[in-house]
């Protein structure tokens, strides 16, 4: 059973309509017979989405209970089992309930797609990982629901689903999306026109180039070599010559003129190394082009004309900037150069060839002893034996009387010569057994017959011959060392490409086999490098054979990265392949029969690729690790930290019930008050360092129950203060502040601990004060001191766990109060800054979000819109009172529960244990 295809209806924003495309999709197939089930789908309440709905089957949902709360999440069991040819899941993005099978819907429907079944679903854009921190900045909303690009990349259909800003806005306004109340809100905010057009915008070019790379795929697989102009790709071919910078920058003048062009430079370094290009000139014009936006490659070929018209081709290029020649007029005569060939043969590519200082300038030596690939020298050498030596005799036998028969040896042998170095070995064997021959019939006596009558012509015709077969192996070997060498520094020049790439963190992702990730970037440089079609990464499977026949079964090797077209399935898949890491992985390279001569380099990649991806896997494998090793840290900072801190109180009360209880002493009525009065004070200092601990703790494992709500700074700020430090604060709130969203007895635990802190280092007679101001979407809260502060140095680590600077009287607690209070805050999407106090002292200013009108994105991850648990005024309440940050993360169930709950009991104030202020 094959796997089935997956098609994502991409929305612009929310509210566009993917979910009713995707219905209206599900509808037409099941009218033309196909079995088609609706796995989940959410409606929002809108009426015309869930009119779509009616005459279709729907999967039961699968109900779950977490924290007392009933949610429902998509059965990707019972969708295998009744097995449908199309299933339609909503929300692609979407968090599972804990307690789920899988974390994330995405993982759900990757195994409904293994079981066979096809399937048709939604994202937004704004939950796409890469665009993630983009939409933050432009909407100033963060999105928690992510979904790795990958996986919408790997759909074999993306349609997105589009509409204009003004005309979303007016079917915002017009009721279409959201309740009556909430429409002015949303239209002031999230639903903006500069907003609307900015996602618009993200989705267009994200499409575009998930278009590209499927054309891309297709022209592979199609060998389809031409031009198509679907995007404007302008490519410039560096010699390494200092006109480098000029092409460079004329290059990038002509991709700017075209919104979304790409730069691309290639160097073509020959195959058998015969040029002499300048390594710093190309790094320097390497970082030249990347920092105009561009990316560099290298390709290596016998024929550079036809090495870089592949090479555009395969990228699509519409345009190639070339440098004009700097061969003089002579030279041009015998060979049209790079630039006039590369014209001729271009097709539909536009080429520029352009002026630089260098015309006329001519080659350099190295670049002018490359005379084209060993066959066609050696091509040239038996013409010129052929031709050169019968010229060469008619001039002599002219001369026959002025020149001895020595002298004719001499010539021919200087002929021989020129020939080996031309031609190599075999052209010059032929020359000098034919120039013998020449030699003894039309100079040596007898002439015209092949007859020597003296002793002496014939030792010098045996001496020509042993010398010109000497020279000419001498010569030979000569030029097949040169070749090595130069062969050696091709393979250099590519290898030192590549480990420029990974030394850059080209492309670094941390997905292994993703397209940019490091593993990804390395198969592409090799695809390019060599001009192939394909170029996959297997692993074996770890229970297969070690056996010839493995390497035909696509079932013993599983692919880990591809680039280009169709990936190869087994080793045997392409053209060549190459064993690494001991048989377990197999690089396949698909496309063209390489010569044996590249394999060393071929190798070279293989190992990079494996030991990338060891890398990556090993990263991976740190990041799961990372948080064990952070609570390990944490367990052990609490041993350590608690031993004094708990044994203090607990020894305290413990003495004070065993005075009372001692018979041999007879206490009077004040003294039993001040023992009792010391023991409660004792356990009430024990029992508030064990809430931070409990607090921190739950911070620590995600697991702390939060309620946000709007509320008023002037009615938060007073609760906050103990009656002990009522005198010893001072409040300077301004009316007409707007309301906050934070869970209001967290809020007043962290300006508890906030106003303690201040009050306990605030010099005596000197008041702490507190003040408000709105700052665009935060309220900030500032606490004031006039204390001795806390060096610049120092200001973070008083955010750690169990750090308390060096005080370690009886007095300052565990050292979990200022470390509490931000990790509440960050529970709440606030934060706590420390700053100088101008003049001296401390000011901790605690920022918090400000009441924002709910979006699309403000749904919880029961369905990303209102949980089918709750009723709809509860989910709509909830959704409106929750900042976007919270709500794509799982701790958004504490908090609807915590408001279920507080519903149901007259929105009476939080428990006792909620409202305990931090005087740590």
């Amino acid at each position: 059973m094959g796997r089935g295809r997956m098609r994502i209806y991409l929305g612009a924003a929310p509210g566009v309509g993917k979910t009713y495309a995707m219905l209206a999709e599900g509808g037409r197939r099941a009218g033309r017979g196909t079995d088609v089930v609706v796995g989940f789908v959410e409606t929002h309440g809108r009426p015309r989405t869930a009119a779509l709905l009616e005459g279709m089957e729907a999967v039961q949902r699968k109900t779950l209970a977490y924290r007392g709360t009933t949610f429902t999440e998509l059965d990707t069991d019972a969708v295998i089992a009744r097995h449908p040819q199309v299933a339609l899941i909503d929300e692609l993005a979407h968090t599972n309930v804990p307690g789920s099978r899988h974390g994330k819907r995405w993982q759900d429907v990757e195994q409904i797609l293994d079981a066979g079944i096809d399937v048709i679903t939604t994202v937004n854009i704004q939950h796409l990982e890469s665009v993630n921190d983009v939409v933050e900045q432009i909407t100033g909303v963060p999105q928690r629901e992510t979904v790795p690009d990958e996986v919408v990349r790997r759909a074999d259909q993306v349609e997105l689903v589009d509409m204009a800003p003004e005309a979303l806005r007016r079917r915002m306004a017009h009721g279409n999306i959201y309740a009556p109340e909430k429409i002015d809100a949303a239209l002031g905010n999230y639903f903006r026109v500069g907003n609307l057009t900015a996602l618009r915008e993200l989705a267009l070019l994200w499409l575009a180039d998930k278009v590209d790379d499927q054309l891309d795929r297709y022209r592979a697989d199609h060998g389809i070599a031409g031009t198509w102009e679907a995007r404007e790709r302008v490519v410039v071919a560096l010699t390494g010559g200092p006109e480098g910078d000029t092409l460079i920058r004329r290059a990038a003048r002509i991709a700017d003129r075209t919104k979304g062009a790409d730069l691309l430079a290639v160097h073509v370094t020959r195959s058998d190394g015969l040029t002499d290009v300048s390594p710093a000139d190309l790094t320097r014009q390497r970082a030249l082009v990347e920092s105009l936006g561009g990316s560099y490659h290298q390709v290596v070929g016998s024929n550079v004309p036809d090495a870089l018209l592949d090479f555009a081709r395969g990228v699509n290029a519409t345009q190639i900037v070339l440098g004009a020649s700097r061969r003089g007029r002579v030279a041009q005569l015998f060979s049209r150069g790079i630039g006039v060939t590369a014209t001729a043969q271009s097709g539909p590519i536009d080429v520029h060839l352009v002026t630089h200082e260098e015309i006329g300038q001519g080659r350099r030596w190295g670049a002018r002893r490359a005379a084209g690939p060993p066959s066609a020298r050696r091509t040239t050498g038996f013409a010129l034996a052929a031709i050169g030596l019968p010229l060469l005799t008619v001039l002599l036998v002219h001369l026959r009387g002025q020149v001895s028969l020595a002298s004719d040896i001499l010539i021919f042998q200087a002929a021989v010569v020129g020939v080996a170095l031309l031609g190599g070995l075999y052209p010059a064997l032929f020359a000098a057994i034919g120039g013998s021959l020449l030699l003894n019939y039309y100079f040596t006596p007898p002439i015209g017959e092949f007859t020597v009558q003296q002793p002496e012509a014939l030792l010098q015709l045996v001496i020509y011959v042993v010398v010109g077969v000497t020279v000419s192996t001498i010569v030979d070997i000569t030029a097949h060392r040169s070749r090595e060498a130069a062969r050696a520094r091709t393979d250099a020049e590519v290898l030192s490409t590549l480990a420029g790439d990974i030394l850059r963190g080209k492309h670094a992702s941390i997905t292994p086999g993703h397209p940019y990730s490091a593993l990804g970037n390395i198969l592409e440089r090799l695809r390019e490098t060599f001009a192939l079609t394909t170029v996959t990464l297997l692993e074996r499977a770890p229970d297969a054979p070690v056996t010839p026949d493995t390497l035909r079964d696509p079932d013993c090797w599983g692919i880990v990265a591809t680039a280009g077209g169709e990936p190869c399935t087994s080793p045997d898949a392409g053209e060549a392949d190459i064993l690494v890491e001991d048989g377990t992985l197999s690089l396949v390279l698909r496309g063209r029969t390489l010569p044996a001569s590249d394999r060393r380099v071929l190798e070279a990649f293989a190992a990079q690729a494996a030991v990338a991806l060891r890398h990556e896997r090993l990263a991976e494998t740190a990041r799961q690790v990372r948080p064990l090793e952070a609570a390990d840290k944490m367990r052990t900072a609490l041993l350590n930290a608690v031993s004094h801190d708990l044994r203090t109180p607990l020894a305290s009360a413990k003495a004070a019930v065993e005075s009372l209880r001692s018979p041999d002493v007879a206490w009077s009525i004040e003294d039993q008050d001040e023992l009792v009065a010391t023991a409660a004070e004792s356990l009430a200092r024990l029992e508030h360092l064990v809430a931070n601990l409990l607090d921190m703790s739950r911070l620590q494992a995600g697991s702390l129950g939060i309620s946000p709500r709007r509320v008023a700074a002037e009615d938060v700020v007073p609760r906050a203060i103990t009656d002990n430090d009522r005198d010893a604060v001072e409040i300077h709130i301004p009316e007409g502040l707007p309301e906050m969203v934070a869970d209001p007895a967290l809020l007043e635990r962290v300006l508890a601990n906030l106003i303690a802190n201040a009050v306990r280092f605030n010099p005596p007679g000197e008041p702490a004060v507190v003040t408000a101001s709105a700052h665009g979407d935060r309220l900030e809260l500032r606490v004031i001191d006039r204390g001795p502060g806390i060096p610049a140095a120092d200001r973070d680590r008083v955010f750690q766990p169990f750090q308390r600077l060096g005080d370690r009287d009886n007095e300052t607690g565990v050292g979990l109060g200022l470390a509490l209070a931000r990790g509440l805050a960050e529970a709440m999407d606030g934060d706590i800054t420390p700053e100088e106090t101008p003049g001296g002292g401390l000011t901790m200013i605690l920022t918090m979000p400000i009441r924002r009108p709910h979006t699309p994105s403000d749904d919880p991850p029961g369905t990303s819109g209102a949980p089918a648990a709750l009723t709809p005024d509860l989910a709509e309440g909830a959704a409106a009172d929750v900042p976007e940050s919270d709500l794509a993360d799982p701790l958004i169930i504490d908090r609807v529960a915590a408001w279920r709950d507080r519903i149901g009991h007259g929105n009476d104030r939080p428990p006792a244990d909620q409202q305990r202020r931090d005087r740590d």
